[in-house]
């Protein structure tokens, strides 16, 4: 079973500094959780990527919006899980000290990493052989056969958020003084650092292209530059408060860029690819230009989107309702479980005739809804709230 990078969130179980209002990092965490939910409920309809259950279009009209939708996602979300989860490391650690910081980390983590192993893969993995392809044996038999006991699939997010919080760890045990005062950045500064970042994505990706997956625990070590460069910058974000500096009009400015980027470029793109008649796996790596161009385009536009939906989001998207509030505490639940519900909404309409473009228009809304309502209930019960 493969999963696209896509998946989790572990700023959904830190805790965040009594000071300035920011709401606005709980709002972005609700927006990147959804993202999340459509990414896979795309795949599933014909955009490129691994998941689960997939039955996907044919029309190249469907398909070319699902696939410029996934690329633009990939840009940046999983990025911004790392950058804002990195924001509350510092301030987690001085508060509880090195052991309580550890275990604190390791139970809500550690605890939802193993359930989705030893309990939810094998689950989402007998319902799709069963209900979607038809492979109909019982549960028990199907677990007799069953060996694949790590499979972290979009729980990937979460072992990697452990790795680098243990890497934050041993490097204060170190005490390594790195805390030299750095502004925030300039769209210029921004800009060369999404350079620099394309040319060293493309460098790993021909030795790790993207789509190859380190098992079990399926890290697609092509993506892991902007993951550990956006997990320090969260570090350096909050150290030299960032988050204080942040302006509204160099996030409209990179906003105006990464429409360009993502409307124009991106599509220019992909019509360079088909008239040239590339193979099809050089957007994934290797010594081309193809994989070059994409590599710099998907780090810069990257840097893009999180810039300007940190500043604008700071400015206009700050007032909390017990609504949102709501989504916020639901979130970690959303992307933990909605595999199940991304599934269930497929499994559901996959016998209606219809094209599979038309089956996204509906399964996408259902899919975000009901895996909120889902993580919420599950909240309800007794002790499951300390991990979800």
């Amino acid at each position: 079973m493969k999963t696209v990078n896509t998946a989790a969130t572990a700023t959904l179980t830190t805790e965040k500094p009594a000071k300035a209002k920011i709401a606005y990092i709980d709002h972005l965490k609700i927006l990147a959780t959804v993202l999340v939910v459509l990414h896979h409920t795309f795949i599933t309809y014909g955009a490129p990527g691994g998941w689960y259950f997939k039955q996907p279009s044919n029309l190249m009209a469907a398909k070319f919006p699902m696939t410029v939708f996934v690329a633009t996602n990939q840009s940046f979300f999983m990025g911004f899980f790392f950058f804002l989860s990195a924001l509350f490391v510092g301030p987690s650690y001085k508060k509880k000290g090195a052991g309580k910081f550890l275990s604190d980390r390791l139970k809500r983590l550690g605890v939802p990493l193993v359930f989705y192993s030893l309990v939810l893969s094998p689950v989402l993995n007998y319902i799709v052989e069963h209900f979607g392809y038809g492979q109909h044996h019982s549960f028990i038999e199907y677990m007799s056969g069953y060996h694949h006991w790590i499979d972290f699939g979009v729980m990937w997010f979460v072992a990697a958020l452990i790795v680098f919080n243990l890497a934050y760890l041993l490097w204060k045990q170190l005490s390594i003084n790195l805390n030299a005062k750095i502004s925030w950045p300039t769209n210029t500064q921004l800009l060369i650092a999404g350079a620099v970042l394309g040319l060293i994505s493309f460098l790993v990706r021909l030795v790790w292209p993207t789509g190859w997956v380190l098992s079990p625990v399926g890290f697609q070590l092509g993506y892991f530059p902007q993951y550990i460069v956006c997990f320090i910058a969260g570090i350096i974000a909050s150290n030299n408060k960032w988050l204080d500096q942040l302006n509204l009009k160099q996030g409209k400015s990179m906003a105006r860029m990464a429409r360009v980027m993502v409307l124009l470029l991106l599509p220019a793109i992909f019509v360079w690819f088909l008239v040239a008649k590339f193979p099809g796996n050089y957007f994934n790596g290797g010594w081309n230009p193809v994989a070059f161009t994409y590599a710099l385009w998907e780090q810069i536009t990257g840097i893009m989107i999180m810039t300007a939906l940190l500043c604008i989001a700071k400015f206009k998207w700050n007032n909390d309702t017990p609504f949102l509030k709501s989504l916020a505490a639901n979130a970690f639940g959303v992307y933990m479980f909605h595999p199940l519900l991304v599934i269930s909404v497929a499994l559901l309409l996959k016998d209606w005739a219809i094209e599979p473009a038309v089956k996204l228009l509906i399964a996408a809304p259902l899919a975000v809804a009901s895996s909120f309502v889902f993580a919420g209930l599950l909240r309800k019960i007794p002790g499951v709230r300390n991990f979800l």
